[in-house]
């Protein structure tokens, strides 16, 4: 009769050597395989980093009037275009105004206007989006053909007569950015409700007699949020450019009340001379926004693996 071979073996070889050779090739797999889990669930030290940097700069926001700060609005006559001192460890203005106090304080009125304005928007769109998602039809037309008309007009141009009709104030600065944030967080929210409302448990709802409300509510909005959060986390360090853009123009928030961009804006006549009362405020934007992107893009990678297995 011929003789068997069992797959791994040759015909030199028998059932026992077969064995041998197969456990430790199993074996080195899995182990490999492991590494590899363990390798893909640690964090870089960049994730460990941004987030340090950003919860410095939110805690000092937030607790700047218990900080022992100078007065951010108090001008100081003998620290007129002052540098780096023990007093003032930043230097100081045009005005002599301590540049550390104007910084920290100046970041309060960045991130409020960043976080509402992505608040606002991500709450209308992402209603409106799913609304446009799960009925279609004339309800996802209109809306579709609102988000058109609000995407086709400038930005710009819509902050320059928001502000020229109600005037330049943090309140208007908020309420703009949150309008022209609308279309998009629809698109995105509008996107997840249609690839929800294909799901088993959405499908249960309907047949179980659930209403459309109930089930936007209990089942489609907490599946969209998680990609909503996600991108509008990217979108606060846009806003935050925005704003920082707008007052430099002279468009966003007035002063006295300190801004990263109106600092960088009340710099620019002494920027040969006395470069670093723009630099500073700079650096401090340039850091917080690529710590806020980097967060959001590894956190809108990730998520996006675990949709992937579901």
């Amino acid at each position: 009769m011929p003789e068997t071979t069992t797959p791994g073996m040759t015909p030199d070889t028998t059932p026992g050597d077969a064995v041998a050779t197969q456990v430790p090739i199993a074996t080195m797999a899995a182990k490999g395989k492991g590494k590899r889990i363990q390798r893909a669930g640690r964090a870089p030290i960049g994730w460990y980093i941004a987030w340090a940097w950003l919860g410095a700069v939110v805690l000092s926001a937030v607790f700047a009037p218990l900080l022992p700060l100078w007065d951010p609005a108090v001008p100081d006559y003998n620290n007129v275009f002052g540098g780096i001192t023990p007093q003032h460890w930043l230097g100081g203005d045009t005005l002599g105004r301590d540049n550390l106090s104007r910084i920290i304080y100046g970041a309060r009125a960045s991130l409020l206007v960043g976080i509402c304005a992505v608040l606002l928007g991500a709450l209308v769109g992402g209603i409106l989006g799913m609304m446009a998602g799960y009925f279609g039809g004339r309800t996802e037309r209109v809306l579709a053909l609102v988000t058109d008309v609000v995407l086709a007009f400038p930005g710009l141009v819509f902050i320059i007569a928001l502000v020229a009709i109600l005037g330049s104030s943090l309140t208007n600065l908020i309420i703009g950015l949150a309008i022209l944030s609308v279309p998009t967080f629809i698109r995105l929210s509008r996107a997840a409700t249609l690839t929800v409302a294909q799901r088993e448990f959405v499908q249960a709802a309907r047949a179980y007699g659930c209403k459309p409300l109930r089930i936007i509510a209990r089942e489609i909005a907490p599946n969209v949020v998680l990609p909503v959060a996600a991108y509008g986390f990217i979108m606060i360090g846009v806003f935050i450019v925005v704003e920082g853009s707008l007052s430099f123009l002279g468009l966003g928030i007035p002063p006295p009340t300190p801004s990263w961009g109106g600092m960088i804006a009340g710099g620019r006549t002494e920027l040969l001379n006395f470069p670093h009362i723009s630099l500073f405020p700079a650096a401090v934007m340039f850091l917080t926004v690529l710590s806020i992107n980097y967060i959001g893009e590894r956190t809108r990678k990730q998520f996006e693996v675990k949709e992937s297995n579901l």
